[in-house]
């Protein structure tokens, strides 16, 4: 079995002692974002499994949308990133 080189680890340990891996991110492919697969990116940023440039590059975002997925996280948890609770969490 051979294994990519990648930069970075293959896996970290969260907090919860639950394991995530690369395997866990989305697809590089990506259009629709869900509550759930923002969630894993903005895991895989805090704790290290990708850094932010990598992961605005894999996905093709800009660094307003992920560092307000980020905030929305840090500020509310990931129930903020959620379009139907957008009102609720929106700044004034």
């Amino acid at each position: 079995m051979y294994l990519k080189k990648v930069e970075g680890p293959r896996a970290v340990k969260l907090p919860d002692g639950t394991t995530m891996t690369r395997a866990d991110l989305p697809p590089a492919s990506t259009q629709r974002w869900v509550a759930s697969r923002k969630a894993a990116v903005v895991r895989g940023v805090i704790y290290g499994l990708i850094s932010e440039s990598d992961a605005k590059k894999r996905y093709s975002l800009s660094d307003e949308e992920l560092q307000s997925w980020m905030q929305a996280v840090a500020r509310h948890g990931e129930q903020a990133l959620k379009a139907t609770a957008l009102k609720r969490y929106r700044q004034p």
